[in-house]
């Protein structure tokens, strides 16, 4: 198979990969996958956290994908390859850009690495798993929409808590 074709496999697996890593991110990591994600959005103690069993998992996808196509299944090598390379953008931009899991710091200040790093800490202004904002890793949507959505987000939090407030009012006894 031509050289070209290889290279556009892999550059296609980065992109389908940020979208299969941006719906398991939003549907099974902040859904019935918490168990593990939970950890990513406390404070760590150490070098590793259960999150990073993801990471291990699509790793492994992987490395099967490179073997089975290194012998003769083509083109599983090159799917398996898009999938590494995505991992190391991955590891690069989350986990060494945003948060800062290397050892030395930087924090962007300008283009797309500073909406890409704002984008991410928005996500994570959210405490717990519900309405959180900006799940992709590698694409960002423009800050001033997550904004947006966090506001409305903070907006429904205090009406929630004014009528929670309320409803407590309402039903404990009055002292005469």
């Amino acid at each position: 198979m031509p050289w070209f074709i290889n290279l556009l496999i892999v550059v296609v697996m980065v992109l389908v990969m940020e979208v299969v890593a941006t719906a398991m991110h939003k549907y099974v990591m902040h859904r019935w996958g918490w168990g593990w994600h939970q950890s990513h959005h406390e404070t760590r103690h150490g070098i590793f956290e259960v999150n990073d069993l993801y990471a291990l998992v699509f790793a492994g996808i992987a490395i099967a994908l490179i073997f089975a196509g290194s012998h003769g299944i083509w083109p599983l090598q090159w799917i398996g390859a898009g999938m590494t390379l995505y991992g190391v953008i991955y590891f690069i931009l989350h986990d060494g850009l945003v948060h800062q899991r290397w050892p030395f710091r930087y924090v962007p200040h300008k283009g797309y690495l500073r909406r890409l790093y704002l984008a991410h800490h928005f996500h994570h202004a959210v405490r717990g798993k519900e309405d959180c904002v900006s799940f992709g890793f590698i694409y960002a949507p423009p800050v001033e929409k997550i904004q947006a959505q966090l506001k409305d987000y903070k907006k429904r939090q205090r009406a929630m808590a004014a009528a929670t407030k309320r409803r407590n009012a309402e039903s404990s006894p009055v002292n005469d």
